[in-house]
């Protein structure tokens, strides 16, 4: 019996070594949550695993503050500390309320974040005494290796959802958003892109803003065409920016091979040509079918952009004068059906949980052929409130009826994402005259991919007293929309080979009390959380005592 305990004391021993041995060898974690929202991606993983120096993070969400923003500090709390398992001690963060500090310390904070770009949210709530107060939070991050920080925005405020669905997002997009963070941070290679020049494009003025969001990403050229196919190789995407003249024959080649060989183009197509000043000022203008020649490259890709414009009564307001004439003004917001708010797909990487994006004289887009090597996804579409103007026509604001019936059509495709092996223009076409380098001509692409919006008013920016406006910006209603998203997350998804925009589709299910049942149960929810533990405990503690005795007095 001794030699029996003996063995049975050193079997224990061994089997504890063997436990931890392979615990440290095979690192395991699991996520018993249905939706996952624990587990982070492999990519994440071997990111933070091979950080080059110490990853430090200053979260400023901090203080008093209401139950959703507690949740959203957990969260953040609950994915660094995920992140650091798999960074080996590289990753550090700390919490720092600036609402506390005061005299120089708190100034030169408050002057740090104006530097940065961070910005306070204002919060109205009623405190338990049912007083109004308002509180000053800051949703936001600072991520730093070395002497190089990025700022990261906790909160996501789009407009037209509920707290709780704002709240659901901004805790769906952190771990995109720290990895996105850390990857700028780290990089040692800068990715090139072009906006392509030299068809009346929009100027780099007119795309200020959104070539000032990008090069926080890219290095980005503007250039003009040449007859050397290999002129766009160091280009890993290229942007076509709303272009005026016809592409040359020489041009789409051009493009076409550098398609072939696997590179990435944002189209801005418009559809219509129309003078929108002549509408603003008389409100007549002709529509003319925009031809720039590039109709049968885009329908050999699978798209076609129809000359017509759309009408949608889901629009931005405009203010007009309704005064009588020669009395004073008056101006009153009026719907300005040219102008649609459109829908963005909450089933893409690109389009999901960003803000409507709003647009000026848009096109609409079919989907061609029927080649499966292609995948197409519509990434905007319009209200289910649309009409259609087709071109040649004339556009009369005042002798517009909308009647009961006007708006008849739903859901019209005005931006489509194209992945897949594309057959070129070209493959039973003569080489255009004049082109250079021809040995290495394709017929077929490598796998690549495409982004066609049918619409140049949504890369570019306004022009107010000679400063470049925000794209996506409305003056009047002084609301901005989703644009700068859209745009952003396209070249992060053209020059994408890893799948990090992916993260952005990470989703978790909200689960909301029903305020009316716990509000009508209230006493009755109190008594079970409260009380019936207590009598499970005291049943317990009973069973124990009377198993104990009868054990022991048998």
């Amino acid at each position: 019996m001794k030699h029996l305990k003996k063995y049975s004391l050193l079997f224990g021993i061994l089997l504890t070594i063997l436990i931890n041995i392979l615990s440290i060898n095979f690192f395991h974690r699991l996520d018993m949550t249905e939706d996952k929202r624990y587990s982070i991606s492999n990519p994440t993983k071997e990111l933070m695993r091979k950080l080059p120096e110490q990853l430090s993070v200053t979260i400023y969400l901090d203080g008093d503050m209401n139950t959703g923003f507690l949740q959203l500090k957990r969260a953040v709390a609950e994915l660094l500390d995920e992140l650091s398992v798999y960074a080996a001690h590289n990753l550090q963060y700390h919490y720092c309320n600036p609402t506390t500090l005061t005299g120089i310390e708190q100034e030169r904070l408050y002057e740090e974040f104006e530097n940065l770009g961070i910005h306070p949210t204002v919060i109205h709530e009623r405190n338990s005494e049912g007083k109004a107060v308002q509180r000053m939070l800051f949703p936001w991050a600072k991520i730093s290796i070395g002497n190089r920080s990025e700022t990261i925005c906790l909160l996501k405020n789009i407009r037209g959802l509920s707290g709780e669905e704002n709240l659901n997002i901004s805790i769906e997009n952190l771990e995109f958003a720290f990895t996105d963070a850390t990857r700028l941070l780290c990089q040692t290679e800068i990715t090139k892109i072009a906006f392509i020049e030299g068809h009346g494009e929009l100027s780099e003025y007119h795309t200020w803003d959104i070539s000032r969001a990008l090069s926080r990403y890219f290095q980005i050229d503007r250039g003009q065409l040449n007859n050397d196919p290999s002129i766009l190789s160091p280009y890993k995407a290229i942007i076509i920016a709303s272009p005026r003249e016809k592409f040359t024959e020489q041009d789409k080649f051009i493009i076409d091979q550098y398609i072939m060989n696997g590179g990435r183009v944002l189209w801005l197509l418009d559809g219509v040509r129309l003078d929108e000043n002549s509408l603003s000022t008389t409100g007549i203008s002709p529509t003319i079918p925009m031809d720039l020649n590039l109709t049968d490259m885009l329908f050999r890709y699978g798209v076609r952009i129809n000359p017509m414009i759309i009408q949608d009564e889901q629009c931005l307001m405009v203010p007009v004068n309704v005064a009588t004439e020669g009395t004073t003004p008056q101006f009153q917001p009026m719907p300005w059906y040219f102008a649609p708010l459109l829908l963005t797909s909450p089933n893409h990487s690109i389009s999901r949980n960003i803000a409507q994006v709003s647009g000026s004289f848009v096109s609409c887009i079919d989907l061609v052929g029927d080649d499966t090597r292609i995948q197409k996804d519509i990434l905007l579409a319009s209200s289910n409130a649309t009409h259609l103007i087709s071109a040649p026509a004339a556009i009369n604001v005042e002798e517009f009826e909308i009647t009961e019936n006007y708006f008849n059509i739903a859901h019209v495709p005005v931006g489509v994402a194209l992945e897949g092996l594309f057959e070129s223009v070209f493959a039973h076409r003569m080489i255009p005259e004049g082109i250079i380098n021809t040995q290495n001509i394709r017929k077929e692409s490598r796998l690549t991919k495409q982004i066609v919006l049918a619409s140049g008013s949504f890369i570019g920016n306004e022009i107010e007293n000679g400063q470049p406006l925000p794209v996506g910006y409305d003056r009047y209603s002084q609301t901005q929309f989703g644009n700068r998203d859209l745009l952003v997350n396209s070249l992060l998804y053209l020059t994408d080979d890893e799948g990090w925009i992916n993260l952005r589709n990470k989703e978790l299910t909200i689960r909301l009390l029903n305020k009316n049942i716990s509000r009508t149960n209230k006493h009755l929810i109190q008594l079970i959380n409260v009380v019936l533990p207590l009598i499970c405990l005291a049943l317990f503690g009973c069973i124990f005592l009377f198993v104990r005795r009868w054990k022991y007095t048998r």
